[in-house]
């Protein structure tokens, strides 16, 4: 096994990175870094601003939230029953009937 379980042999290309890497944290020495400063005094307001304006930004979401749900959620009073429609009451044009007069004949089940 190797050191980090997988139950296989490193390849000749993992050998070789690690020992590049290896080579390359040996080589950087305390010349190689930057001296140690403390923050100026510019990251706090930064740190500010940005609070404030995400602030604002979800107070704003908020009240869009509350604006378009509760203030024109709909009407305050309950909608009208709908109306039957309305027969026309214009006149009626003669349209001649196909049917002849007949006589009229007793019912069988009259008396």
């Amino acid at each position: 096994m190797n050191e980090y379980g997988t139950g296989t042999a490193p390849t000749p290309v993992e050998e070789r990175l690690r020992a590049a890497l290896a080579a390359r944290a040996q080589s950087v020495g305390p010349a190689d870094l930057r001296p140690l400063r403390p923050p100026t005094g510019n990251v706090r307001t930064v740190r500010l601003v940005r609070r404030v304006a995400v602030g604002l930004l979800t107070l704003a979401a908020v009240a869009a939230l509350v604006f378009f749900t509760v203030v024109r959620g709909g009407p305050d009073h309950p909608a009208e029953p709908a109306h039957s429609p309305r027969p026309t009451t214009g006149t009626p044009s003669a349209v001649p009937s196909p049917v002849r007069p007949t006589t009229a004949e007793p019912s069988p089940s009259s008396p």
